[in-house]
């Protein structure tokens, strides 16, 4: 090839080098796409496009389009990258960044003095012998680490009577458990709910982990003190589904969960796990099945839950919610993230042509990135004033390449859903509450799939049910900022003792963050 090269230059060739060189760029491409599927293949796959990519299948774009089109990818590409042009000159003009500076240890953790003494040795004073006396400390704060131990915590309750008669006797109240007449306290408890629905650790490894502490417990008995948590974790689960129902916008998204069940070939059927997201709260409503509507008695499908729900509603295109959509009160809200995928299909398709309306989301994820922190108003004005300029050029250039490109392709499928859902996905430039897309839930779905892949499947119906409300209630303490393992040994004893279903919408992690948490004495004097 150099060869051929050197050979086209000596003789003045230009046309045919231009040539030559821009099918050797578009091959690079080709092959640059090839390797970066082959290594999302070996990991976590990443939809991420960089601004180098971008830049490079723009100009290779710019050289291989026809006419007719030329016109449509200029404007968009100049509402794509006018800000790029602008920051990078505002980066040119910014000194260096500092390198960070090490991060002192977070304030909130508890200090453990370790006195370090000099050695015997050194302690003498090497002029006249004597005892050196302590003038003070070299402070070094050092992250370490104190192992958990399981303990048997002694309840030593109180017995008060009067010596002057015969009064009754009083005694003290029962120590925190989950189930009356147990042997296991809440933190345990709490701590293996979290291991499983948080951290991926499944009971049969939480067994091993304990018997490395001393402690020798079946299987079967933390089954037992799960199933039992979950039962008390109900009128939470309860208290999240009324506050996301009336949440001014709600987010709603599936995930599959297998499920063991003998009467399905192979033993193992796919249910789904529904997650919904309102202001500050999550929950989990399983379905046996993926349909629209629930299967068992008193199974709630998306369909279902949906006709309890009136206002904005973020969801992906399908076609399971097309029925709900349509009837006056709930209002469709698209979901960005999902369009944007089917242009990144594209994209690793081959289709260089993608790049353009990639770049157009890139910016307007950019411009989204700055309205964190704004009121509602201030974010739809801005959303205004930066965001439909952008929104409105992509519209413009998918309605130019729809009649030029098949309905089966790539770059046509990602074409026709875009525009056939532009309404519902442009829904956040009217209303500054309304996000661009469904991440929320999307991110939530992440934990519960990494941890399902840890206990592989749910043992029953019944099971996945549990996993349901286990899944609401961390996912709520994720989204309030809460530690789920200190919420849950906070207010699974609360919920063992009894309370009303009023009162559990005071249980909620975000309620339960931002105020005063009532002891159960007050509770009782309140009738509540």
């Amino acid at each position: 090839m150099l060869t051929v090269l050197r050979q086209l230059v000596a003789d003045g060739n230009q046309a045919a080098v231009l040539e030559l060189v821009s099918k050797l760029v578009k091959r690079n491409v080709e092959l640059e796409r090839m390797l970066a599927e082959t290594n999302a293949g070996r990991g976590r796959k990443n939809e991420g496009v960089s601004t180098a990519q971008l830049e490079l299948l723009l100009e290779t774009l710019a050289r291989e389009e026809a006419e007719d089109l030329r016109t449509a990818n200029e404007k968009l590409q100049e509402a794509a990258h006018a800000r790029q042009k602008a920051a990078a000159a505002e980066a040119a003009e910014k000194p260096a960044k500092q390198p960070p500076m090490r991060r002192p240890p977070p304030p909130e953790l508890r200090r453990v003095i370790n006195k370090i003494p000099v050695p015997e040795a050194k302690r003498a004073c090497p002029q006249c012998g004597g005892e050196r006396e302590c003038i003070g400390h070299d402070v070094t704060e050092v992250l370490d680490l104190i192992p958990a131990q399981v303990i048997v915590r002694v309840d030593q309750r109180e017995k008060l009577a009067c010596r002057s008669c015969e009064a009754e006797v009083v005694r003290a109240p029962i120590g925190d458990k989950v189930v009356e007449g147990g042997r296991m306290g809440s933190a345990l408890v709490a701590e293996l709910l979290v291991d499983k629905y948080h951290d991926g650790i499944p009971l049969n490894r939480s067994k091993q982990r304990f018997a490395r502490m001393g402690l020798e417990i079946p299987g079967s008995t933390l089954a037992d003190q799960v199933a039992w948590a979950a039962k008390l974790l109900e009128p939470i689960w309860h208290a999240a589904r009324d506050a996301v129902l009336k949440a001014p916008v709600m987010h709603l998204d599936a995930t599959g969960l297998a499920v063991k069940d003998r009467d399905v070939e192979g033993g193992i059927k796919l249910g789904s796990l529904w997650g919904y997201v309102g202001a500050d709260t999550a929950l989990y409503l399983y379905a046996s099945t993926a349909k629209a509507t629930g299967q068992r008695p008193g199974e709630l499908g998306p369909e279902d839950f949906l006709a309890l729900r009136t206002g904005f509603t973020v969801a992906d295109a399908a076609g399971l919610f097309d029925a709900s959509f349509k009837r006056p009160g709930i209002i469709e809200c698209g979901c960005n993230m999902h369009a944007r995928r089917y242009f990144v299909k594209a994209l690793d398709r081959g289709d260089t042509r993608a790049a353009l309306p990639l770049a157009a989301y890139k910016r307007i994820y950019e411009f989204e990135s700055e309205t964190s922190g704004m009121t509602f108003e201030e974010r739809l004005a801005f959303r205004r004033e930066k965001i439909t300029s952008v929104f409105d050029e992509l519209a413009s250039w998918c309605e130019s390449y729809k009649p030029h490109e098949p309905p089966s392709s790539g770059l046509g499928t990602a074409i026709r859903y875009f525009l056939n859902h532009q309404v519902a996905l442009r829904r956040f430039l009217e209303d500054g509450r309304i996000p661009p897309d469904n991440g929320i839930v999307e991110r939530l779905h992440v934990r519960t799939a990494l941890t399902r892949k840890a206990y592989l499947f749910a043992g029953s119906d019944t099971g996945a049910e549990r996993a349901a409300i286990a899944y609401t209630v961390i996912g709520s303490c994720k989204l309030a900022g809460v530690n789920p393992a200190e919420y849950l040994k906070d207010v699974l004893p609360r919920l063992a003792r009894g309370i009303s279903m009023d009162a559990a919408a005071e249980f909620l992690p975000a309620r339960w963050k931002a105020t005063e948490r009532p002891t159960f004495a007050e509770l009782v004097a309140s009738g509540r």
